[in-house]
């Protein structure tokens, strides 16, 4: 039963990410004011959605968990 359990299990987050593929962003809905962090491909623009922000702390969460420093670029 504990092998069942642990195919599905929720797996964590990555804590790094490469600066040179992927800038971190914050995706905000022009019409519901919704916040996400994420990452967007360099080479495409695609977005990948880490967390929701609700407030100003759950930013410096996602900046700790990445070790992100300097401004990070909202986009629309």
């Amino acid at each position: 039963m504990k092998k069942l359990s642990a195919l599905f299990k929720k797996s964590s987050p990555a804590t790094s990410y490469d600066p040179s593929l992927l800038r971190p962003v914050i995706l905000s809905s022009i019409c519901t004011g919704e916040k996400t962090a994420g990452f967007q491909e360099i080479a495409t623009g695609k977005f990948r959605e880490v967390m929701l922000v609700k407030n100003e702390a759950d930013v410096q969460k996602f900046r700790e968990q990445y070790g992100i420093e300097g401004e990070i670029k909202t986009i629309y």
